[in-house]
């Protein structure tokens, strides 16, 4: 069973990611996945653990930031009874419950600095220790980490540890947010359309064409969970119709219709076009804190033509 097909799309971005992720799965190399909330970061390290060795040991999740910094050790490590007030019995942690498998650590970039330093240690001794133990325990676990922040601006920062970075680095995946895979929107459309037919058993909508420009053209902050939820949403309202563009939230349609972007009034003085572009790019990275593949998407822009013309007005690009 190819365990990839879980993964909707021809883009040929999508196309080289799941050719790198083929060969990484093969080996049990440590693997880092980087990229927007919600372009399927888990879906991918699913299929890559399923695609491994070790399909049949345990895959265990943690959301890094779903627990604060005073419980994450214990969840990850375990804990020795009367380590900490309610520590009632030995526990184990997670890295115990995933031996021989893997573990996926999603949002590694919300780990506490003082957790990354045990994470370390384990990937290059394969050694743990519990909190409150004081004899390590040796496990069998493979990695699997994924950002949606860019790591080594928080290796500036001093919030993530550069020797953790490299390690974790070791095959880096980047998942391509939405917004830049615009022939995949349909094969999306029709996967979930199916599914919640299926699930909810109504008859799926249809998109008008007129629709479905207005989609390839939207920026998909939410990325492949907003085009999601918005499916299940109008499979359940709009049952057996025909949407239309009027039919989508405001948000599909924010867009003033007096805007004409084929149409632009040259200043009679003119005007500087590299100020200009330059302008128009600081205004796209303010808007969006940053954040170039959302920058790129607002400049109607690939994410390497606006990296090149980052560079070319001076901005930093690393």
């Amino acid at each position: 069973m190819d365990h990839f097909k879980t993964i909707i799309g021809q883009s040929p971005a999508l196309d080289a990611l799941i050719r790198s992720a083929r060969i990484a799965a093969a080996t049990d190399v440590t693997i880092l996945l980087n990229g927007e909330t919600g372009t399927g970061k888990e879906i991918l390290a699913k299929a890559i653990q399923q695609s491994s060795s070790r399909a049949n040991k345990p895959f265990i999740t943690l959301n890094c930031a779903a627990l604060p910094e005073s419980l994450i050790e214990s969840e990850l490590f375990g804990h020795k009874k009367g380590s900490f007030t309610g520590a009632t019995g030995n526990t184990q942690g997670l890295f115990q419950a995933a031996d021989g498998g893997t573990l996926f650590l999603d949002e590694i970039n919300s780990l506490p600095v003082s957790i990354q330093a045990k994470l370390l240690r384990f990937i290059e001794s394969g050694e743990c220790l519990a909190v409150g133990g004081t004899a390590t325990y040796t496990v069998d676990v493979r990695i699997i980490a994924a950002s949606n922040t860019d790591l080594s601006q928080q290796i500036a920062d001093g919030t993530f540890r550069r020797d953790l970075y490299f390690r974790l680095n070791v095959v880096p995946l980047n998942l391509p947010p939405l917004g830049e895979r615009p022939d995949d929107l349909e094969l999306l459309i029709k996967h979930f359309m199916k599914r919640f037919e299926s699930e909810h058993g109504m008859v799926a909508p249809q998109f008008s064409s007129r629709t479905l420009k207005v989609l390839k053209t939207y920026s998909w902050p939410g990325n492949i969970r907003e085009l999601r939820n918005l499916c299940e949403r109008l499979c359940i309202l709009l049952a057996g119709k025909i949407i239309e563009p009027e039919n989508l939230p405001l948000e599909f349609n924010i867009v003033s219709p007096n805007f004409n972007q084929s149409h632009f009034n040259l200043p009679p003085t003119g005007l500087n076009m590299d100020n200009l572009e330059a302008s128009l790019i600081q205004q796209a990275l303010d808007m969006t804190k940053g954040n170039r593949s959302k920058s790129a998407r607002l400049l109607g822009l690939t994410r390497d033509t606006l990296l090149y013309r980052m560079q070319k007005h001076g901005f930093a690009t690393h």
